[in-house]
């Protein structure tokens, strides 16, 4: 193909790709990346840097599915296998670990777990599951979440798919109040059409700028004595309820 013809989002592509492989073979990318080096009529890359990238692209094959989830991020095909899905901790509680997407999906979904375990009922461990295989979800339900590790199940085997009522009126002003804390950057199963009452998901797509902010305030909560997930909460505070009642409208007219 005639280079005129490469995108430029190609091209950055495969620079990154080979940065990122220079870099794990610890060499400096800047020396097979210069127009010097083209221009001398030399083969820029390193050996070492081409099994680099042949290991990530094999890498990429084997984790990444191409295909987006329900709520728009991509399905995995592992977890704990190299990409951007792995089993985290959950302070505080006696899960040994949930898997799910690292960063700001992670630190909002870890939240919530936490302040169901506070605040709702005690989990015992195997009570949370995060990551699913792409095979074992239905790609047109917000089950499929589970499969981009932006979605985790609580208490499956209590909560049956299409069932209603599973919670107790106290439960689930507990659980309204969580989603406006997130400020709607999650949402519950309860409120779909298919009524998943175990599951809760992340309901922006990626690069919304609410799931970074909503992640940052945990953070910055966690660095803070009385803050965050464990803390004191009056769940009938006018304006905690205000905004309860107001997301669950919101997310209920949108199912």
């Amino acid at each position: 193909m005639n280079s005129s013809h490469v995108s430029r989002r190609t091209v950055l592509a495969r620079t990154a790709v080979i940065t990122g492989a220079a870099i794990a073979a610890g060499l400096p990318a800047s020396r097979f990346l210069s127009p010097a080096a083209y221009a001398a009529g030399k083969d820029p890359i390193p050996p070492a840097v081409k099994e680099a990238v042949r290991q990530a692209q094999e890498r990429q094959r084997r984790v990444l599915t191409g295909k987006p989830s329900h709520n728009g991020w991509e399905m995995e095909r592992v977890a704990d296998g190299g990409g951007s899905i792995f089993t985290r901790p959950v302070p505080g509680t006696p899960l040994a670990g949930i898997a799910v997407r690292m960063g700001d999906v992670e630190a909002v979904l870890v939240h919530l777990v936490r302040r169901f375990h506070y605040g709702i009922d005690e989990l015992r461990k195997g009570d949370v599951v995060g990551w699913h295989s792409p095979s074992a979800v239905r790609h047109e339900l917000p089950e499929s979440n589970l499969a981009s590790g932006t979605a985790v199940r609580i208490r499956p085997g209590h909560f049956p798919v299409g069932n209603h009522g599973g919670f107790f009126p106290l439960q689930l002003m507990a659980i309204r109040d969580i989603l406006a804390e997130l400020d709607g950057a999650v949402r519950w199963g309860g409120d779909d059409r298919k009524v998943d009452e175990a599951l809760f998901y992340v309901d922006v797509k990626p690069g919304d700028v609410r799931l970074r902010e909503v992640a940052n305030k945990i953070r910055g909560w966690q660095e803070m004595a009385g803050q965050g997930a464990g803390a004191p909460v009056d769940l009938a505070a006018p304006a905690r309820r205000n905004a309860a009642k107001a997301l669950e409208r919101r997310q209920k007219s949108a199912a």
